[in-house]
């Protein structure tokens, strides 16, 4: 078993891939494979996806483009939009159930994005996005991860969509609880609000 105590990082992954080399030589990817296990490899291909990430730009009048994908339009309604850059400004992520908490904000993204809109059908909208007992806010986030499947592959697009993350939380010896948020994983340096 390799000694790690005494290596740096950089040394590390260049007998990692000393070694893959060798078993790729060998014909044994299988055993690459079993070394790696697929949870990792799923993370590797994540992290590969990462360096062909584009920047999302955001016009005045609402419309989201891909500037690095031949300036590709995320096609959205605008409640889709008011939900989007409501995550979007939240980078720490937001519980479904929680939602309620930002009904003023989504109201005003919403109200921004739906400019020809009823107001009243606004709000109505929004009442049922933070409605914790009404699916819509689950619907809107399909919708969203769809639009965006459209135009790159599962592995670009996980950065792109609103997701899952858990985050545990211990409060003294015995009690523990998670925090299932809602995040956008968009690095915010690639995202041009105009």
């Amino acid at each position: 078993m390799m000694e790690t105590g005494h290596h740096t990082p950089e040394e590390l992954a260049e007998q990692l891939r000393h070694l893959t080399m060798q078993l790729q030589a060998a014909g044994r990817t299988d055993l690459l494979l079993k070394a790696i296990g697929v949870p990792m490899l799923e993370e590797l291909r994540i992290e590969a996806a990462k360096g062909q990430l584009s920047r999302l730009v955001i016009t005045k009048d609402y419309r989201f483009v891909l500037a690095d994908y031949d300036n590709r339009e995320v096609e959205l309604q605008p409640v889709h939009k008011a939900v989007y850059l409501l995550f979007l400004t939240h980078p720490e992520g937001i519980e479904f159930k929680r939602l309620a908490d930002y009904r003023e904000e989504l109201t005003r993204y919403y109200m921004a994005t739906a400019k020809m809109m009823d107001k009243e059908k606004i709000i109505e909208g929004v009442d049922h996005l933070v409605n914790p007992l009404d699916n819509a806010i689950n619907e809107k986030c399909s919708r969203i991860k769809k639009a965006f499947l459209e135009l790159m592959d599962e592995y670009r697009a996980s950065y792109y969509i609103i997701s899952s993350h858990t985050q545990k939380h211990i409060a003294g010896s015995s009690r523990v609880w998670y925090e299932r948020l809602k995040v956008i994983k968009l690095p915010r340096g690639l995202v041009n609000v105009e």
